[in-house]
């Protein structure tokens, strides 16, 4: 089964994401059984095999839909014509929040543990997720690269690079267990310090 296949959609559909997204992030994948998933959802098994597959169709479904639910909501509270600093600073945090998420940590961890056994879910889950942002950032920083705020040319490495930067500090604590909470400040400080570093090297002399 192809993994980027769309699930076919009907009235249950949310209610099966939902409990899945819930038995995903408290059993794992392994862990995760398909008649848990139904009866957290509240649906026959039946039903939920007439939308999903498999359980791999549906955790990438629960990947992808959380992943384009942050990025739309992203889109739709910039303006895109902004000065490139406050559009990136208001990015910047969105992305430090999210992967500083719950979803987002249980998931990595979901994908790394199941490497092995399902190296297919790992590739899934980039494409569903930090590929989708990449290419979105990619296509902004075009987009500000044709205005001349910014001197970009390989516009998929800067997209990458610029949420590297947005893992900095904060991430790798969080990712081994060090720590779990973060106040405002140091949200803000890491985004602001992302934007700053990737402006030093991005920005035009001739941009605004």
């Amino acid at each position: 089964m192809d993994g980027s296949e769309q699930p076919k959609r009907g009235r249950k559909f949310d209610d099966v994401l939902n409990g899945a997204r819930q038995v995903f992030l408290s059993r794992g994948f392994e862990g995760a059984g398909v008649d848990e998933i139904a009866r957290v959802s509240g649906v026959s098994k039946a039903t939920l095999y007439s939308y999903f597959q498999d359980k791999e169709q549906l955790f990438v479904e629960v990947v992808r839909t959380e992943c384009q639910r942050m990025a739309d909501g992203a889109e739709a509270s910039i303006d895109p014509t902004a000065p490139a600093e406050l559009v990136l600073h208001f990015v910047a945090e969105q992305i430090v929040r999210f992967t500083l998420s719950d979803f987002s940590i249980k998931i990595f961890r979901i994908c790394v543990a199941e490497a092995e056994r399902f190296p297919k879910l790992g590739r899934e889950f980039y494409e569903a997720g930090p590929l989708m942002g990449q290419r979105r950032l990619a296509e902004y920083f075009r987009a500000t690269a044709e205005r001349g705020e910014l001197h970009v040319e390989h516009f998929e490495l800067a997209a990458d690079q610029f949420t590297e930067l947005c893992q900095a500090l904060l991430y790798p604590q969080i990712i081994f267990g060090i720590r779990s909470e973060f106040s405002e400040d140091e949200i803000k400080h890491v985004a602001h310090e992302a934007v700053m570093t990737f402006l030093a090297r991005y920005r035009s002399d001739t941009g605004a």
